[in-house]
C-alpha cells in the first residue's frame, strides 16, 4: 500500500516503435480502410511519426481529395477500428514487442509508487487491440491514459491523462511526477510544451543525437537497461 504522503509517478508511454513495431501493418490498415469507407483506392498515407490519428487522418483525407469533415472522419476511424478487429491474429503474429519493453514494464508494475498508463496517437480501441495482442495490457492501466482520438494536439493528450489519473486514483500527479517515455522529437515537444519530464527512446526512426536536438536531456538508445530506465524515472 502506498501511504498518503508518499509522491507517486505517473509514467505514460508512447506506443508505436517506443514498446511494440507494428512491421508495416499501420499501413497497411489505412491501405484497407481508405477503399472500404470512402469506396476509392488507397493513394498515400500522411506521415504518422510522433503524430495523433485525428492529425494523421485529416492530412490522410486530404491527399485523397476529401475534406475532413467530421462525418467523413469518424468513417475513417470506423474502417480503421474494423481492419484492426478483423486483423487480431495477424497483428499478433507479425508484430513485436521492443527489446527490453517488456521487463521496463514489469519492473516498473512492481514499483508501488509507479503508476504506469499510456499516452499515445493511436485510436483508444486501436491502442488496446496492440496491446492485447501482445500480451502489454496488463502492466498498463488504459483508463487513466489518452489516445490519438482525445485530440489532435499530442501535447494536449498530458493534461488529459493527468486529469483522469488524478480523478481515478484521488490522487494529483504534480508536473515533476508525471514522465513520457516516446520515441519521437514530437513526443520530446510534448512534454516540454506540457511541463512534464520526458524520458526519449532511439527505438524508432529518430535517433540519440536527433532526441537531445528536440530538447531532451534524457536519452536511451533502447530500453535493455531495466535498471537504468528505473533509476532515471526516480531521479
Amino acid at each position: 500500500m502506498i501511504a498518503p504522503n508518499e509522491p507517486r509517478q505517473l509514467v505514460l508511454w508512447d506506443i508505436d516503435h517506443t514498446l511494440l513495431q507494428s512491421r508495416g501493418m499501420g499501413r497497411e490498415m489505412y491501405e484497407r480502410a481508405i477503399p472500404a469507407a470512402f469506396g476509392q483506392p488507397f493513394r498515400q498515407l500522411a506521415d504518422v511519426s510522433g503524430r495523433t490519428e485525428l492529425d494523421i487522418i485529416a492530412e490522410t483525407l486530404k491527399l485523397h481529395g476529401i475534406e475532413p469533415t467530421d462525418e467523413a472522419t469518424s468513417k475513417l476511424v470506423d474502417a480503421l477500428i474494423d481492419s484492426y478487429e478483423v486483423g487480431r491474429d495477424e497483428f499478433a503474429s507479425r508484430a513485436r514487442v521492443l527489446p527490453g519493453a517488456r521487463e521496463a514494464l514489469t519492473a516498473l508494475a512492481a514499483e508501488p509508487t509507479v503508476h504506469q498508463g499510456v499516452l499515445t496517437g493511436n485510436l483508444r480501441a486501436v491502442a488496446r487491440i496492440k496491446l492485447v495482442a501482445l500480451g502489454l495490457e496488463q502492466f498498463l492501466d488504459l483508463v487513466t491514459s489518452s489516445y490519438g482520438d482525445d485530440h489532435a494536439d499530442r501535447a494536449e493528450l498530458v493534461a488529459i491523462a493527468r486529469e483522469r489519473a488524478a480523478q481515478q486514483l484521488d490522487t494529483q500527479f504534480h508536473l515533476d511526477d508525471t514522465v513520457l517515455i516516446g520515441d519521437t522529437p514530437r513526443d520530446v515537444a510534448a512534454a516540454l510544451t506540457a511541463g512534464v519530464q520526458v524520458i526519449a527512446v532511439a527505438s524508432g526512426r529518430s535517433s540519440v543525437e536527433d532526441l537531445h536536438a528536440a530538447g531532451a536531456s534524457k536519452v536511451l538508445a533502447d530500453l535493455k537497461d531495466t535498471a537504468g530506465l528505473v533509476q532515471l524515472i526516480k531521479d
